[in-house]
């Protein structure tokens, strides 16, 4: 079925991973099995975060982190788009208006966060291998070059606070990446961005390229895919968009997919 595809890029959180944050077990032999197509872990996580949780295949993977904010493969970065100081500081301006949430200010060198409860350090755990926890966000973030901020709101609290976001700068575009996460990056950061960067990079055609998404972040990648699949425990927007429907993260969808190669 799917016998022009070269490249298979797929979201982690609500895609990959069950709700338990584990991986399929055959993911990682398959790719070994597999070294004639490449493969693109696309996510809102950190690159070094990233680069930890695939160890054991992680020179066989092309990475897009931080939502599309940037692209490495080997330690090579393929593609990146960072935010000036001024934005980072107006968006901490309104972000810090928030009640009840988590930022992360998410730079090429490290994440930073503020002094927090057990519940933001255990997300920030999970997400960033390279973390920082500041009093002055504003003064780590002066001294790195930053990617995105990330804002975590406990309670599942995300979509209802997108809803009424505060006003940022034009040039700056908030994403509803989660039920629990917002992401802010240039407006024209996302990962179709990134991966259309790996496509002309490598001469890859759409036709030849496959995409698993489950929620409007991977929206733009999944537009960048001949083959494009929405989870079908992803949000409706992405379900209308998707050109297929995959079996749930829950069932391991994706390589339930993955193994029509075979």
């Amino acid at each position: 079925m799917f016998e022009k595809i070269k490249l298979i890029a797929t979201d982690m959180d609500g895609t990959l991973l069950n709700a338990a944050k584990e991986m399929p077990r055959d993911f990682i032999p398959f790719v070994k099995s597999h070294p004639e197509l490449k493969f693109v872990i696309a996510s809102g996580r950190q690159y070094y975060t990233l680069k930890r949780d695939f160890e054991e295949i992680t020179d066989s993977l092309i990475y897009i982190s931080d939502n599309g904010g940037l692209a490495v493969y080997r330690d090579e970065i393929i593609y990146s788009d960072l935010m000036t100081q001024e934005d980072v500081r107006a968006c901490l301006d309104a972000i810090l208006t928030i009640p009840d949430c988590v930022p992360f200010v998410c730079g090429l060198d490290c994440a930073y966060m503020p002094p927090s409860g057990e519940e933001g350090r255990e997300q920030g755990r999970t997400y960033y291998a390279r973390l920082k926890e500041c009093a002055d966000l504003y003064a780590a973030a002066a001294k790195d070059q930053i990617i995105k901020l990330a804002i975590y709101f406990p309670g599942f609290r995300a979509e209802e606070v997108s809803n009424n976001f505060p006003k940022l700068p034009d040039s700056l575009l908030a994403v509803l990446s989660g039920d629990s996460w917002i992401d802010i990056a240039n407006r024209t950061v996302h990962k179709g961005a990134a991966l259309a960067a790996i496509q002309k990079k490598y001469a890859l055609a759409r036709n030849e390229c496959m995409a698993f998404g489950d929620y409007p972040n991977d929206l733009s990648m999944l537009a960048v895919c001949e083959e494009s699949f929405c989870m079908a425990n992803g949000h409706d927007s992405v379900k209308e968009v998707a050109k297929h429907i995959a079996p749930s993260n829950e069932e391991e969808g994706v390589m339930q997919v993955l193994k029509s190669f075979k």
